[in-house]
Formats: C-alpha cells, structure tokens, sequence
C-alpha cells in the first residue's frame, strides 16, 4: 500500500515504523528537514521537506496514485486542509485526520463528509486517552483494559501479585478455581520477555498477564491472579485540560473527584462546567496543596497535565503522602519506559492510544480493532471472518488445523451477542469476530493473507 504520513513527529514516526516493516510504500512529509533525516536513516522510507498542505509538496510525496493519506502533525487546520486537497486535487481514496480542538469535534457530524471537509476518519487522541483511563477506574488493579465486538469481550493485562489465587499455580487450575467462568491467557510476560502460555506454566509474582475474557467476567479472573481490589470512589484529577475536563464529566457520575487546575480563568470555567467536580486552583506539585486536601484518603490520583515532568513529580509527590493508586499521563515513550516498574503504578501514552486507532483504518481486510502493546512490539486484534469453507482458509476450520504464524493466539470469537473462548476444537464460521494477540506484530501481514477471501468468493 502506499501510504502518506504528514507530521514526522512522535505519531507520525513511530506509525511509519510500524508500516515500513509490514512491506508498505511510506513517503513522510514535515517542515523539519533534520528529524527527516534521522528517520530516513533509521527506516526505509521516502521523505519530503515542506509543508504537507501545499499541493506542490503532495505532488511531489506522490498523492497522485497515494492510496492513503494521514496527517497527524500537531496543527488540525493543517491536517484538515491536507485532506481537502488530497480529495480535490488528486481524489485519494482514504484520508485520515488527527483532530485535537474540542471546538471543532463537537461538530464532526456538520463537518466531516466529502461535501464539506473530506475526511473519513478522525484521530481524537484526548478522546481516546479519556476513555482509556475511564475503562481503567472500572477495573481496580488493571494495566490495561481492550474492549473488542463493541464491549462484548476484553483483553485485560494485570501483574500477579502474592496472594493471588493463581500464583504458584499452573494455568490449568484455572477452571478448577472458576469453572462457571471460560477464559484464556493470551501471553504472559516475565522480566519484560513474553512466555508461550501453556497448560503446564506456572504463574509467579510480578508476571504480567494478558487474558481474555467476556467482559462481564474480567473481575471474577482478576481476582485469581490478585487480591482483587474495591472500587475506587475517590478520585483526585491534576490538570484541567481537554482530557481532565473529559474525565471528570464521566467521572463525577458515580464517584467523588477533585480537579486541580493551575490556571484560575480556566478552573473559574471548568466550576461552572461541571456538575458534581470540586474544581480548584492551585499546583498539583505543591506538597502543602496536597496535604491539605487530605490526597492520603483518596484512592487514585490522576496527572494528566500537558508537562510530562510535572505528571511525573507530583504523582511521585501524591504516592509518597498515601494516595493509593496513580496514573500518569506521558506524552515522551521514553519516559514511558522509565517509570514503568517504578512506584507510579499505571503510565498512559496518549501515543499509544492513537497508533491503536491509526492502525485499525490502515489494516487490509475485515480488521475491526487494533491494539498496539509492550511499546508496539505486540498487537492485538479483531478480525471479521469472511467468505466460506471454499474460499477461506478459515472458515469451518478448528482453531487447532489453522497455521497461525509464530507468537499468534486466538483468544476468543464473538458469533452475534455469543462469547467464545477459544480451544483447539473450536470452529470459526463466516461473520465471527476473532479476536487475536500477537506477541510479534511483524507477522501480521502472514494473518492478514490467512483471513483473506480468495477471489473465487461473490
């Protein structure tokens, strides 16, 4: 596919790394000739110095047989007038736009069409980072928490603690301990390196867990691989920008929250937003602040500010004075990587978040979600099964006859409101939602062949 990216910055980078090694034509185009540079180095890639929305530089990236067009640099007026003269001048099939401004989202429906501004898919990262971190306030003690087949079924990654029912124990006591409750282990992760699940494998302390699981069961499993935790009610929210804002009007419904905003004009409009949020003004740093706030009796302190070093100093700071749980929005993935393992119990990468999105519109075939995990290296993925027993490889198949590449599971099927886990006798028909985890997601190119319909398919 040949695929255009404008915006070399920490999206567009690192979407390109994940698409030049999936045999894909890349071209990026930004205004800083240096980071093309280094980019071109590190990868096999075309690059164009200039600005993405100027027809001229398009034609030169190559727009005029360009399949796709994605543009996420950091300005949205950019992005958009990109797309429009994609469409006008060079008719490219697919464009895809990072959008950021409230302002302008509220109106997406008005706009976004090809009478008006020819986008056909949205990027909203704060949208995303919203309602990532609500899914984990649902969750107590999750990582992670994928909802795939419109929530029917979620992949949830939690760390196995002492005292959990399942440590010490092999996977296959796990229907001994729950046998009313069907799930799988997806992949399990020790010291950072993934391990083959087996029947045989013991689950130890510390080890990350990935499993499957309709998602009404997800706290009856949790609670075997750890002392599953209450529910959080109180809740403590740094920063009162688009994402904070977001999460506290979803928040404020069922649970009592705090919103810390350095800004008075902003915290004075933010009061009056909300309904049920004590907003105030101040530094979420400030040691005083947090202590007179009594943050030892909250149960999750939230920083979500646009500073990566002020997220990170006062959740440390909020820990450190007895808040229970803390989450950290972190824009840089190195520090992603820093803090992991460190007494910050949870770091969000919005990068994360809108890489998962941007792959799910760039996918070939019947891909309805992707998940970008373990820093990108894993995936994980839902696929639609088309075709028949003829013209599929798939289809009236067990899962046990399948070639799935190295490192592939398939964790679960949902057939219409029916959640399957799966084993090795199970049969995937046409129309299931498949929903696969990838410990190496350079072979997705190898499950994307597997699930495609041969031509002889009306």
């Amino acid at each position: 596919m040949k695929i255009i990216i404008i915006g070399a910055g920490q999206v567009g980078g690192t979407l390109a790394e994940n698409l030049v090694g999936e045999r894909n034509e890349i071209t990026l185009i930004d205004t800083n000739a240096e980071t093309l540079r280094e980019l071109q180095d590190k990868m096999d890639l075309q690059v164009v110095t200039g600005n993405g929305s100027h027809p001229e530089i398009l034609k030169k990236a190559g727009a005029e047989d360009a399949d796709m067009i994605i543009a996420v640099t950091n300005d949205d007026s950019t992005n958009m007038i990109a797309c429009q003269i994609s469409y006008s001048l060079f008719n490219t099939a697919r464009k895809i736009a990072r959008i950021r401004s409230s302002q302008i989202l509220k109106y997406r429906k008005q706009l976004f069409h090809n009478k008006h501004i020819p986008v056909d898919h949205i990027i909203a990262p704060e949208d995303l980072v919203t309602r990532d971190i609500a899914r984990l306030i649902d969750y107590p003690g999750a990582l992670q928490v994928l909802e795939f087949a419109g929530g029917k079924v979620s992949l949830v990654a939690v760390k196995a603690y002492y005292g959990g029912l399942l440590v010490g124990h092999a996977l296959s006591t796990l229907k001994e301990h729950i046998p009313n409750v069907d799930t799988r282990v997806a992949a399990i992760y020790r010291n950072g390196k993934p391990i083959r699940p087996l029947g045989t494998t013991v689950i130890e302390a510390d080890d990350e867990v990935f499993f499957i699981a309709a998602s009404i069961h997800i706290r009856a499993v949790m609670k075997e691989l750890q002392k599953l935790e209450p529910s959080y009610k109180r809740i403590m929210i740094a920063g009162g920008g688009n994402i904070g804002a977001g999460l506290a009007r979803i928040l404020e419904k069922n649970h009592q929250v705090k919103l810390v905003e350095r800004s008075q004009k902003r915290a004075a409009h933010l009061a009056s937003e909300l309904s049920n949020t004590l907003v105030f003004c101040g530094d979420s740093s400030d040691q005083e602040l947090l202590m007179e706030e009594h943050i030892d009796q909250f149960d999750v302190f939230i920083a979500v500010t646009n500073d990566d070093e002020a997220n990170i100093m006062s959740s440390l700071l909020a820990k450190r004075l007895g808040v229970r749980k803390t989450m950290v929005l972190i824009q840089r993935s190195a520090y992603v990587d820093l803090v992991h393992g460190s007494t910050i119990d949870i770091a969000i990468s919005p990068q994360h978040a809108t890489i998962s999105a941007l792959l799910t519109h760039v996918r070939k075939g019947s891909i309805n979600n992707v998940y970008s995990l373990r820093g990108g290296a894993a995936e994980a993925i839902e696929i639609i099964a088309k075709g028949d027993e003829n013209s599929s490889k798939v289809i009236g198949r067990a899962i046990k006859s399948i070639k799935l590449p190295a490192g592939t599971a398939i964790g679960a099927i949902v057939r219409g409101e029916e959640v399957l886990i799966a084993h090795s006798n199970t049969l995937i028909m046409s129309e299931d939602h498949v929903i696969l985890f990838m410990v190496n997601k350079r072979y997705i190119s190898d499950v994307e062949k597997l699930f495609q319909v041969s031509a002889i398919y009306f």
